[in-house]
């Protein structure tokens, strides 16, 4: 290959964006996000640690029981608002499931990132900042102004990634 036609790659190549680990990891996230049995919100989580996957998790019903998409949703018959009455949906929340299967292999998440396709409820907040993850990148917002507050209590560390356009700190 001549020094003309290498010259030519290169400059195709330096063209081509790379996603920042920050993109790749929500991308996987939003990859998890599409097993999800919920009818109403879908979730997807990755929980990173020195760039390295660790565990994902979505959001569904427990191991071994039905999911909403094949009974329907209670939370929906009984038009329960989003970031209200968590106790009555069906769903391990992606977080939740994240963190479960860290604990179920034995993987130390400590001083670790977690990426989810959603601001964490108050729940998931509580078992992110005694799991020791210390930052979160998140894509959506989520009502819930009292996990917003743990986690700044907490100093757990939350970004907020834009489509296409990187991350601001939230």
């Amino acid at each position: 290959m001549s020094t003309r036609d290498k010259s030519r790659i290169k400059k195709k190549e330096s063209k081509r964006k790379r996603p920042s680990w920050d993109e790749y990891f929500m991308g996987l996230a939003e990859l998890a996000a599409t097993r999800s049995t919920c009818l109403r919100r879908q979730v997807g989580a990755v929980i990173v640690k020195d760039k390295k996957i660790l565990t994902t998790g979505y959001n569904g019903a427990p191991k071994g029981l039905p999911h909403c998409l094949d009974i329907g949703c209670l939370r929906e018959k009984l038009k329960i608002p989003s970031g209200e009455r968590h106790e009555l949906c069906r769903a391990v929340h992606a977080e939740q499931n994240a963190i479960a299967q860290a604990a179920m292999f034995g993987v130390n998440i400590k001083d670790s990132i977690m990426y989810s396709t959603t601001h964490p409820c108050v729940l998931c907040s509580k078992l992110i900042i005694n799991s020791g993850i210390n930052e979160i990148v998140i894509r959506d917002s989520y009502p819930d102004k009292f996990s917003e507050e743990m986690l700044r209590q907490a100093g757990v560390k939350i970004k907020v990634l834009e489509k296409k356009k990187g991350y601001k700190e939230g």
